[in-house]
């Protein structure tokens, strides 16, 4: 409880259901292989424990966004690899990492030299690779990125033309796989889904043999269609629904509890919080709690959010603060609401969909925004006796 009084908060991050979800995904798009996209530090959630533990659990490709998170990814996964060689497992090839934005100008070798894969997204990006891989002699490994409606990143149809009719500019690059991404795939319904796998499959027939894949977390559930040889799930590994407005699927991967510091009454008609955008129509008791925007508890959830304690909902009223945040616990009994007691903010009663919708946003922005800044100032790993010895909180201000 000591690391508890301490913080202002606490991030749970239970590693184990982020490998049930990956082992869930992985079943429900077999036979096609199942990937792992640990992009911004898994998604806030910390890609330096996540990542082992799906490498533990058999999964043997991931993707990420930039180079430095790719060098990252690699040396924590060897170091990783050489403590489990060193506890007596016979040692598994190393995992596969693509780099979804490619490599920055001038830092190609740097690919290379940490055993990186870019996803190439243009002509000029194939003919970088190409030249380098000229220039050492050798055909270098490389994933093409096709646009087939996102118009974000990828050759677009003008340059899948190109390539096919000058199949010469790829000479040097080693084409394992071909992507493209769905920009629709949690509307089962829409349309582009199905121009998307159209256009992938006829983009497909005129470039290099090679797997494909198209599906992130999402597309997974649109059928086997759409699972191509490559699934690459992101943030329905971190418990984010893959399928809004059906039931949730995946494991919840994180919970958030605020350390309340003090209790209050106050009489009817008075304002609580910045702007006195919240006022009590009738004597209210107020429990203000250790977390706020600065924590990644989002602004825009003041007035809109609420808090459990025990399986009693108590709103938010007021605004967020910087740290500090205040609910009206009126109806809770008194035993339950006082200082160093905790309000539950993700958890079992309200879900981090739940907490997103409430904020206008979706969960991808919730994992991110909390992730990195309740766990910035983490002391040190522990076990939460709360949720089993594969959580691990993340202690805060």
């Amino acid at each position: 409880m000591t690391d508890r009084l301490r913080a202002g908060a606490t991030l749970t991050i239970d590693l184990a259901a982020i490998v049930a979800n990956w082992r869930l995904l992985r079943q429900r798009s077999a036979p096609a292989e199942c990937a792992a996209v640990v992009k911004a530090d898994a998604y806030g959630l910390g890609m330096a424990e996540v990542a082992p533990a799906l490498a533990d659990a058999g999964c043997r490709i991931f993707f990420v966004a930039t180079l430095d998170e790719g060098i990252a990814l690699r040396c924590r996964l060897q170091t990783h690899g050489d403590e489990v060689v060193a506890g007596g497992t016979p040692p598994l090839p190393p995992p596969a990492i693509f780099v979804l934005n490619g490599a920055p100008r001038g830092c190609e070798t740097e690919l290379l030299q940490y055993g990186l894969m870019p996803v190439l997204n243009s002509l000029s990006d194939i003919a970088t690779w190409g030249t380098l891989a000229a220039m050492l002699g050798a055909t270098l490994p490389a994933a093409l990125h096709v646009d087939t409606g996102m118009s974000r990143l990828g050759l677009p149809s003008e340059e899948v033309e190109r390539l096919a009719d000058e199949p010469e500019r790829l000479d040097g690059t080693g084409v394992v796989l071909v992507m493209s991404h769905l920009a629709c795939a949690d509307e089962p319904a829409h349309a582009l889904n199905r121009q998307q796998l159209e256009a992938f499959s006829a983009a497909r027939a005129r470039l290099p043999s090679a797997p494909g894949s198209l599906a992130a977390s999402s597309g997974i559930f649109l059928g086997a269609d759409w699972a191509c040889e490559m699934v690459r799930p992101g943030a329905a590994l971190y418990g984010v629904a893959p399928t809004p407005g059906t039931d949730n699927p995946m494991q919840p991967a994180i919970s958030l509890a605020a350390r309340i510091v003090q209790v209050r009454k106050i009489d009817s008609g008075t304002t609580v919080g910045y702007g006195a955008t919240h006022q009590t129509r009738a004597p209210a008791i107020i429990a203000t709690a250790a977390v706020g925007y600065a924590d990644g508890y989002l602004r825009s959830l003041g007035n809109r959010s609420a808090g459990y304690i025990g399986d009693i909902r108590v709103p938010l009223v007021g605004r967020v603060s910087m740290d500090l945040i205040t609910f009206d616990v009126t109806d809770v009994p008194p035993e339950l609401v006082h200082p160093d007691a905790e309000i539950e903010l993700i958890g079992a009663n309200l879900n981090g969909d739940a907490v997103a919708a409430a904020a206008g946003t979706i969960g991808y922005e919730i994992l991110t925004s909390l992730g990195p800044a309740l766990r910035a100032s983490t002391r040190r790993p522990t076990r939460d006796r709360h949720c089993g010895g594969d959580a691990r909180p993340a202690t805060d201000r």
